[in-house]
Order: structure tokens, then C-alpha cells, then sequence
């Protein structure tokens, strides 16, 4: 007797976007030539070694990590949530899109995207230290945005997305610690869709002399305490003044942007030039 034959599995639904795009991480790695380095002293860094850079900062922000939200609205005072706000809005990102937050720490950049594009948009925050985004699925949730964002830890100098895939890329406080900032440019470009904007919020110096004394005093001496007092870490509250400290002028920064391929690249100072919110569109 002849056994019938079985009748074909039926064929897998084809996935969704998102279920796409999060299939294709890890294989799209994409590495870019260029060098735009930002040098930090060791000389206040006694643990320090500029050749060793990302494996220091790694460290660094493990050991802050519990209390970095807490650090961040104390030496702001709180003025950071404004700051995340209009990254958000100069992003731009459309209802139902695809948004990527670079070295996004706990998320909160990352879980205001997700209020933007909604609960069928989606949102990947990445990280290279997976100490930091531990509190922020819980922080997204908490937001009611859980289902929207993602994390996962990638590296900003080869992020593992295929081109052409986020309708916007934003970044907060990052460019201090990566070690190749054009690079890092050139890969949030890569990723953005054609006419999509790339974000980046940095730290930068108030022009006013007498503002500028009264904020460097702040950040060299209050905030390490206020660091050590919280954390009981003081070196590293010692690494974010001195990062800031040398690190490029918005004009600068505002160069090497467009140098990564970033077309009509602005930038506006926030809270008397603290900090920088620059803007470029990907266009050819």
C-alpha cells in the first residue's frame, strides 16, 4: 500500500519591518576610514591611558551606572530633559517610523523617540556598555513605550544595520568618548534614510567670559565632589570635566560632520552655550 503523501509545511509569513530589521543585526556591519580624534590629558586621570580609551570609558560608566540618571538631573539641574526634548524635535522623526539612538545610556532619548513615532513605530537604542541600558527597558516600560523601544549593545564606529534603514539617528553626549568621531558620523549617515537627519546633543562652552569661568569652576570642582558624595566615584566625574573641557568647539564639531558626508549641518547653542544641538540631513 502506498502511504499518501504529506502535505507541505505551509511557508513562514514573511516578516514584519520590524521583525526584519531586527533578523538582519550583526551581519551588517559596515567599517569607515577617517580619523577625527578627541584628546583627553591623563594627567588628572591617573587610571587614564589615551591609547586605551573605550576600555576606560566602558569601565567608567559601569561603575556609575546606578546612579548616572540621578548624577545627570543633579549637575543639569534637570535642564537635560529640555535638551533631549529638542533633539527629538529636530529629529523629526515621521509617525509609524524607524528611529535609532546611538550610546543612548539608560534611554531617555531613546524613550522620547518612541513618544514620537508611536506604538507602530520602533525605536533601537544601542550602547557599547550594557551596564548602562540595564535600567532602561524597565524606565520604557515604566513610560508605557516598552513594545516601541529596543536595546541592544553595538558599537557607534560599526553599527551592525543595514544602510539606508532609520528615517532619523540621534546621539547625546557621546562624541566625547568615541574614539574616531568622523567615523561615528559617517556611520549614523550610512544608516539614515535619504533626507533623514542625523542629531547629535554635545556638551560646549558658554562665549561669555565671566559665564564660561562660573561654568568651568562648576564642572571642575563641584561636580567631581557631588560625584564622589553620590557615587563614591570621583575619577570618573573627574573624566567628564576633562573630556568636555577639550573637546571640540561647535564649529569644529559642525566640520566634521559635514566631512562624514552631513549636508546642511547647523548647530544653536542651549542654556547660555552648556551644551550644542547639531543638526545635518542625509542627501546626496
Amino acid at each position: 500500500m502506498t502511504t499518501p503523501a504529506s502535505p507541505p509545511a505551509p511557508e513562514p509569513a514573511p516578516p514584519s519591518g520590524r521583525e526584519s530589521l531586527l533578523g538582519s543585526m550583526g551581519s551588517m556591519g559596515k567599517g569607515v576610514e577617517g580619523l577625527a580624534p578627541h584628546r583627553i590629558p591623563a594627567d588628572h586621570l591617573p587610571g587614564f591611558v589615551p591609547e586605551r580609551k573605550a576600555e576606560y570609558v566602558n569601565t567608567m560608566f559601569e561603575t556609575i551606572a546606578p546612579h548616572y540618571d540621578l548624577m545627570n538631573r543633579l549637575m543639569t539641574f534637570g535642564m537635560d530633559r529640555g535638551w533631549r526634548n529638542d533633539v527629538v524635535a529636530q529629529a523629526a522623526p515621521p509617525i509609524s517610523g524607524r528611529a535609532l539612538d546611538v550610546a543612548t545610556g539608560t534611554g531617555d532619548i531613546a524613550i522620547a523617540l518612541a513618544r514620537r513615532v508611536g506604538p507602530r513605530g520602533m525605536v533601537l537604542a544601542t550602547d557599547f556598555s550594557e551596564a548602562m541600558m540595564r535600567p532602561g527597558p524597565g524606565k520604557a516600560a515604566k513610560a508605557g513605550v516598552g513594545a516601541i523601544v529596543r536595546f541592544m549593545a553595538a558599537d557607534a564606529l560599526d553599527l551592525p544595520f543595514p544602510d539606508d534603514t532609520f528615517d532619523c539617528v540621534t546621539t547625546g553626549f557621546a562624541m566625547r568618548n568615541v574614539t574616531d568621531i568622523e567615523r561615528a558620523f559617517r556611520e549614523m549617515r550610512r544608516v539614515t534614510k535619504e533626507g533623514g537627519r542625523v542629531v547629535c546633543l554635545e556638551v560646549a562652552k558658554p562665549g561669555f567670559l565671566p559665564v564660561r569661568f562660573l561654568h568651568q569652576c562648576y564642572f571642575n570642582w563641584v561636580v567631581p565632589l557631588l560625584g564622589r558624595i553620590i557615587t563614591g566615584h570621583r575619577e570618573a566625574y573627574r573624566y567628564l570635566p576633562e573630556s568636555a573641557r577639550n573637546f571640540l568647539p561647535p564649529p569644529a564639531l559642525k566640520a566634521i560632520m559635514e566631512r562624514a558626508g552631513l549636508r546642511d549641518v547647523r548647530f544653536r547653542r542651549l542654556s547660555l552655550g552648556a551644551v550644542a544641538v547639531h543638526t545635518g540631513t542625509k542627501g546626496t
